[in-house]
Formats: C-alpha cells, sequence, structure tokens
C-alpha cells in the first residue's frame, strides 16, 4: 500500500466515556486502515465499540462527557484528533461523510429532501448550482424522477428511499470517505441488497473509500476488501474478506461465521455464541472473550491480554490461535446452541 493510497489510518485509538479514575474506555488500542476506493468492513456484536469508533473518527460523541483518550485520527495524513473545532466542521462532510442507520432520526420531517441534501452544500459556503447538484446526486442514488423527489417530506418515501437521501447528503460535497453504520439494519432483504449495490457502485466510480460498519458478516462478504472484527472494544482479528471467511482464526470470528451458516451445514440446529458482550468498560481480565470462548485454557486466558500479533496478510487476538484446537474452536458437528 502506497502512503498516496492510505486514506484512513487509525493507530491505536481509545476511547474513555468520563474522567479520572471512573472513566471507562470503551473503545481500546485499536488501529485500522482504509485505502482509497476500498471499502473495510468493522464487524462485531452491539456494544463491541464499532459505532463509538465511527463517532470518534468524526469527532461526533452522542455523550459530553465520551472523548479520544489516545492514538490518532488520520484522515489523509492529517490528525483529526488534534483539529479545533472550526478545522473539524471543515472537514465533516468535505472530505468524511457519514450514514447512519436509522434515517427518519436524522432526516427533518418539516424540511423537502432536496433542501436537506443541499444544506451540506450551505454549511460548506456553496451558494450556487445547488439545485442542478441536489438532482445529480438524487440521479446517482438511481431515484427516479429525481425533481418530484427532492420536494417530497421523508414521510412520503419508503425507508430505501430515505437511505438513499441520507447517502446523498452524505456524498454531497464529494468527500474521499464514506462512514456507514449499519445502513441497511432497518431495511428488508431486496431493498438491503439494491443499497448494497449502490454503496459498491459509488465506491468505484467516486474512488469513495467506505467504512462499513455492521453486525453481519454476510453484509461484508457481498462489499468489502476487508474486515475488521470488534469484540469488547477491541479488533480481535482483521483479514482480506476470502481469506477470513475461509479459515478465521479466532474463536469469536469463527462464532460469527458459524452463525450464518444454513441450519443443514450444523446438523439442522441453529448456532449462536453463549453468553453476550460484557458492558462497556467492565472487561474481564485477560482475553476478554475467554467467558464466552470453548477453548478457553484457564491460567492463560483469563490472566493473560492476548496482543493484536500479525499473521501474513491479517492478524488475530487469540493464544491459541496457533494450536490445532483453535482451527475449528466449536467444533461445529458437536457444539450446537438453539
Amino acid at each position: 500500500m502506497s502512503i498516496a493510497d492510505l486514506l484512513l489510518d487509525l493507530r491505536g485509538l481509545s476511547v474513555d466515556i468520563g474522567r479520572g479514575p471512573t472513566a471507562l474506555r470503551v473503545v481500546n488500542d485499536l488501529s485500522l486502515t482504509v485505502r482509497r476506493g476500498e471499502a473495510v468492513g468493522l464487524v462485531g456484536e452491539s456494544g463491541s465499540g464499532k459505532s463509538m469508533t465511527a463517532f470518534a473518527i468524526m469527532n461526533l460523541f452522542p455523550s459530553p462527557l465520551a472523548r479520544v483518550a489516545s492514538g490518532q485520527v488520520l484522515l489523509e495524513g492529517r490528525d483529526l484528533a488534534q483539529l479545533n473545532p472550526a478545522e473539524l466542521r471543515a472537514v465533516r462532510g468535505a472530505r468524511v461523510g457519514m450514514v447512519f442507520q436509522d434515517p427518519t432520526s436524522y432526516l427533518d420531517p418539516l424540511m423537502p429532501v432536496g433542501r436537506q441534501i443541499a444544506e451540506p452544500l450551505r454549511a460548506h459556503g456553496r451558494t450556487e448550482g445547488l439545485e442542478a447538484r441536489v438532482l445529480e446526486l438524487l440521479d446517482m442514488m438511481e431515484l427516479p424522477n429525481a425533481a418530484r423527489v427532492a420536494r417530497q417530506y421523508p414521510h412520503e418515501l419508503s425507508g430505501g428511499m430515505r437511505q438513499r437521501i441520507l447517502i446523498a447528503a452524505a456524498l454531497a460535497m464529494r468527500p474521499a470517505l464514506l462512514i456507514a453504520d449499519e445502513p441497511t439494519t432497518a431495511l428488508d432483504v431486496t431493498v438491503q441488497a439494491g443499497i448494497l449495490k449502490l454503496l459498491m457502485r459509488l465506491r468505484r466510480e467516486l474512488d469513495l473509500g467506505i467504512l462499513l460498519i455492521t453486525h453481519d458478516l454476510a453484509v461484508v462478504a457481498e462489499t468489502c476488501q476487508r474486515v475488521n472484527v470488534m469484540y469488547a472494544g477491541q479488533v480481535v482479528e482483521s483479514n482480506e474478506v476470502a481469506p477470513l471467511f475461509a479459515a478465521p482464526r479466532h474463536p469469536y470470528t469463527q462464532g460469527l461465521l458459524g452463525s450464518i451458516l444454513s441450519p443443514r451445514s450444523r446438523a439442522h440446529s441453529l448456532f449462536s455464541i453463549p453468553g453476550s458482550v460484557p458492558i462497556a468498560g467492565h472487561w474481564p481480565p485477560g482475553c476478554r472473550f475467554h467467558p464466552r470462548c470453548p477453548i478457553a485454557r484457564d491460567g492463560i486466558c483469563d490472566s493473560a491480554v492476548p496482543a493484536l500479533r500479525p499473521r501474513a496478510a491479517g492478524a488475530d487476538r487469540c493464544h491459541l490461535s496457533d494450536e490445532p484446537i483453535a482451527a475449528d474452536a466449536w467444533r461445529r458437528n458437536e457444539v450446537t446452541s438453539a
């Protein structure tokens, strides 16, 4: 990867909620990259810290108590974590856009959607050609009769159309990076497929870097070139999509993949990882996955913190990933759960 291709570079990013001894660390020492024209997945269960990572990139936390505690957020070589509020406003929308999972929470119900698409343009001082740019963006979103759609209000549009409006607004200023946080969660399967196809086309045509945040590895398989698997505030495995799906190394990744396999491949039983992600900031000692891990070893996994170790093109955070038992941690023909 050349320096010119590197778009987003998170280096040792940690996020705290609160300050002092009572602060909770919800993202810990996270590193990942996104190149120009590349889609990178950040995947994990709810509560793993995915969305907090996205908020940290934009420095738009849902709580005033949340903050970047350490690390760098490098966008085109510039550390966003060091910018003042005015400098950040100049970057948001212009160089990085964000799409949220629930359009109804982010679209103004009292404003036509065309005007909302134009808001980022106005915020960055553009006053001419707004209508033409809005219609261009609506055409890019594959919405028929763009002029009519621009005059409509959010409640007059379907869920898939509202999501396309959010994407259009995020791309209004032609940013280099798009952060898509669960952009298809609330949509049915056919509409979801259309949104994913749209994102793939935009990536190719605009040379757009995309950080796709999701809990669904199947979505990652369809859209991304590389993937980072996140658990309890940490990346536990990263790799190119094909080798990760073919031979996942971390038991958590294996469990996630097992949960999307067809029931017939799991002896007619649906599979799920037992337990749940621990409460943010209250992580177990040692490996954070060890209370749920089928191969956890006493005295190692419950006490020593595993490092994220490089493995060929990827990396994993497991003490036992080199051992034969880790090749199929869940023993799929023997271990199932309803």
